[in-house]
């Protein structure tokens, strides 16, 4: 056992000294005739992999995901249901609303980024830029003019002479906001009709002096029922679709 032990080390220490005589390059950065510049396998495969750890933030912030899930939530704190639909159920409405919304966006992203670099017409640098833009005019039909300024101001900058000169650092941020204040507004409209319908209940209990009796319980039957017969979730899901001009 001992004579396997020091096989092992010896062979370790040896394997150790061959890489460290031949050496594996960090980073091998070819130009081509044209003087664009591509890295190597390596390096491409760590870019892919540091940018999939980026996909949730991304998912969420520079997509329709947060103005879904927003009001989602807030309609199921309406209706007065706690746990049902449950998370994991919103989320993946969420999604897959979000997939459908936001298909047009990839299908150029593939169309005009992703195909031609798998191709190895384009070189990855390229391929960013292509895939930015159509990202980038989906957030800005989504954003705010005033939230964009807002941004500005703070970062500093000056007025921008069209869409297109607007950094993406302000844009982000920009979008988020618009979102965020587009989604409350759509989960106001939402909240009215289930908030009359607890006003209702509670005055007539309060008439009948049933004044330990919770509204909540007594309205919630009647809560279900209308989001029933109006077809809630199709009506809500379809909104949301067509709140960024799909479906």
């Amino acid at each position: 056992m001992l004579r396997l032990l020091l096989i092992l080390s010896g062979f370790m220490f040896f394997s150790q000294g061959v890489m460290a005589e031949t050496g594996i390059p960090a980073v091998t950065m070819v130009t081509g005739e044209d003087g664009s510049q591509s890295y190597t396998v390596t390096i491409q495969i760590l870019a892919i992999m540091t940018a999939l750890t980026l996909i949730p933030a991304a998912l969420i912030m520079l997509t329709s995901f947060t103005r879904i899930i927003i009001v989602f939530a807030i309609l199921r704190q309406a209706l007065g249901l706690q746990q049902s639909p449950s998370n994991q159920i919103l989320i993946g409405l969420a999604l897959f609303l979000t997939f459908f919304i936001m298909t047009p966006v990839w299908e150029r992203i593939n169309a005009d980024a992703l195909q031609p670099y798998l191709n190895e017409s384009i070189e990855a640098l390229d391929a960013v830029e292509r895939a930015k833009k159509p990202i980038t005019e989906f957030m800005l039909a989504q954003t705010r003019e005033d939230h964009v300024d807002l941004f500005a101001r703070i970062a500093g900058y000056e007025q921008f002479a069209s869409a297109k000169d607007i950094p993406f650092s302000i844009l982000v941020p920009a979008f988020m906001t618009s979102e965020l204040k587009t989604a409350f507004q759509i989960g106001f409209i939402v909240f009215i009709p289930f908030l009359v319908i607890d006003l209702v209940i509670a005055s007539i209990l309060m008439a009948m002096g049933m004044m330990m009796l919770s509204p909540i319980i007594i309205s919630l039957p009647f809560k279900i029922m209308l989001f029933i017969l109006i077809d809630g979730w199709a009506l809500v899901m379809g909104t949301l679709a067509s709140s960024f001009g799909a479906g």
